[in-house]
């Protein structure tokens, strides 16, 4: 029987443009003999690397290759959340999970949902923003910016 599996986890990709900074900072070679006009050192040897491709790091600081096209069917950007949403979710996140009715995320959202809330404020932004909100509980996130 054929068992399927999601990823765990998440990486740091940064999407490989041809410059000169990321040539450096990769350690990325020139190679005109090879099928890439750029070659990056993996642990499992030179990998060709064109512009548009992304550079991955793994668990171990090494990094890889990831051809574009297979890079946008398998991997998706965190959610960028508010900071307030943020501190929601470290506070609640341990405290209960996602299977018990009184479970943090399913508590949170029907709080939201039955005690209503201010526009502006934190429940307002997860109704509005409720797929983001489980992908954020669910995956982890990044916290949006202050302006």
């Amino acid at each position: 029987m054929i068992k399927v599996y999601r990823k765990t986890g998440t990486i740091k990709a940064e999407q490989f443009d041809g410059s000169d900074e990321m040539i450096n900072k990769y350690h990325i070679e020139l190679d005109h003999t090879y099928w890439c006009p750029f070659r990056l050192e993996t642990p499992d040897g030179w990998l060709g690397v064109n512009i548009n491709d992304w550079i991955t790091t793994g668990v171990n600081s090494e990094h890889w290759p990831i051809a574009d096209s297979v890079f946008k069917k398998t991997y998706a950007e965190l959610p960028v959340i508010p900071k307030n949403v943020a501190k929601h979710i470290v506070t609640e996140h341990g405290l209960s999970d996602l299977i018990p009715i009184w479970g943090g995320i399913y508590r949170a959202m029907i709080q939201t949902v039955v005690y209503g809330y201010q526009k502006g404020d934190i429940g307002d932004w997860i109704i509005n923003h409720s797929d983001m909100f489980a992908r954020a509980w669910l995956d982890g996130y990044t916290v949006k910016a202050d302006k």
